[in-house]
């Protein structure tokens, strides 16, 4: 296993929803930042920033110069305001320029933001149910749509990397990531949708807890590519989650109850992985409230 101590990380997608949570994390933490910022977004402060885009390899060896970290999140975050070979090209080679890139510069290590898209079953039109409950990350995959399909093969990119380069590194399927400053809305977003939610298991996570396990993925000891369901303990419905599973996933086997709200989705690959663990339960929930 790899133990890595990272110093000045490269964060791509730094000026998005989770992109901003990781940036403020890793500051906090005493990192220094690079940000390869588009040219015409706001770049955050006391952080360098390389203008420039993340399928552009030039603009990628300017922003790895001096990094020893990579935190790639730069992607069109759904597929609707692109036609459909935009939405994947520019996913897919967004990861592969990043990714390939800064480890011809030397990084080895990075922590990449998946989907639980990669699976497929939220965005395809036949509304598959998934194979079983605990959802983990060897769930079946049923893809028909390209963002899907992009988040699939970004995993496939992160495994690639490693194995020509002898690095290492984390691909996250990351749920719905929800500020403490947007939980109302995207609560009631998730609970007018929630007939679409057993693909995820109506899975979320708050976004300061998605930074803290970026973070992890940096300097947990690692060997090669590995791939890391991340969610709340709960789910993001008011409906207990057994009534959830009766009512839209009747015909799903699991291998336990669950109980109250408890999100039937598995994250001991990210405990025993990373020893990462959700402090945020709720939406919203201020920190001073953790236990």
């Amino acid at each position: 296993m790899t133990v890595h101590h990272p110093s000045h990380v490269l964060v791509t997608g730094a000026e998005g929803l989770v992109g901003s949570a990781v940036v403020a994390h890793l500051l906090r933490h005493g990192h220094r930042v690079t940000t390869l910022t588009l040219p015409d977004a706001v770049a955050h402060e006391d952080v360098t920033v390389v203008r420039g885009d993340a399928t552009d390899i030039e603009s990628v060896r300017r922003a790895t110069e001096g990094v020893d970290s990579v935190v790639h999140l730069a992607a069109f975050p759904n597929p609707w305001d692109h036609p459909a070979p935009v939405t994947f090209g520019n996913n897919t080679l967004a990861t592969f320029t990043v990714l390939w890139t800064a480890a011809e510069a030397g990084v080895r290590r990075f922590a990449v933001a998946g989907s639980v898209n990669a699976t497929g079953l939220l965005m395809n039109p036949t509304h598959p149910r998934p194979a079983r409950f605990p959802i983990d990350e060897e769930l079946p995959t049923s893809i028909a749509d390209p963002y899907s399909l992009s988040k699939q093969v970004d995993e496939h990119t992160l495994r690639a990397v490693c194995e020509r380069f002898e690095a290492s590194g984390v691909a996250f399927r990351l749920p719905l990531v929800v500020p403490p400053d947007r939980a109302d809305g995207l609560r009631a977003w998730a609970e007018e949708r929630v007939s679409d939610g057993a693909g995820e298991g109506w899975g979320w996570i708050d976004s300061r807890d998605a930074a803290e396990a970026f973070r992890l993925a940096l300097s947990a000891p690692l060997q090669g590519a590995h791939v890391v369901q991340l969610a709340a303990r709960t789910t993001l419905q008011p409906t207990p989650t057994e009534e959830l599973i009766r009512r839209w996933a009747p015909d799903v086997s699991r291998s336990q109850a669950f109980e109250g709200t408890a999100a039937p989705i598995d994250i001991s690959r990210a405990r025993t992985l990373l020893g990462f663990e959700p402090r945020f339960d709720r939406p919203g929930m201020a920190k001073e409230e953790v236990g």
